[in-house]
């Protein structure tokens, strides 16, 4: 319980002020003293809000080869959308400009 505690809070003074801010926003009650329990639903609110994937980008770790491929796999299909709206968003201005 201790470790688990200390982890936390270590990972805490370790963000930069930006992540600080987005951790005062989550807030868990402790109900009937049941530590175990707040810990556990405060880190599904940090996974769903992102923050535990910008925590866990900002550690100097080893990256497995099957996490890197999903994330190269992530990062091109969001840079593959992007350049497609782009695309698209290009066309639209080009006929709005020439008056089609």
């Amino acid at each position: 319980m201790n470790t688990i505690t200390r982890r936390v809070t270590g990972l805490v003074t370790r963000a930069s002020y930006y992540l600080l801010q987005q951790e005062r926003g989550i807030r868990v009650k402790v109900l009937n003293g049941n530590m175990e329990q707040a810990l556990s639903i405060m880190q599904r609110k940090m996974q769903s809000s992102g923050m535990e994937r910008l925590i866990k980008q900002r550690q100097t770790h080893h990256i497995k080869n099957s996490e890197k491929k999903v994330l190269a796999r992530k990062n091109l299909e969001r840079r593959i959308r992007s350049e497609d709206f782009s695309r698209k968003l290009q066309s639209i201005l080009i006929k709005k400009v020439r008056g089609l």
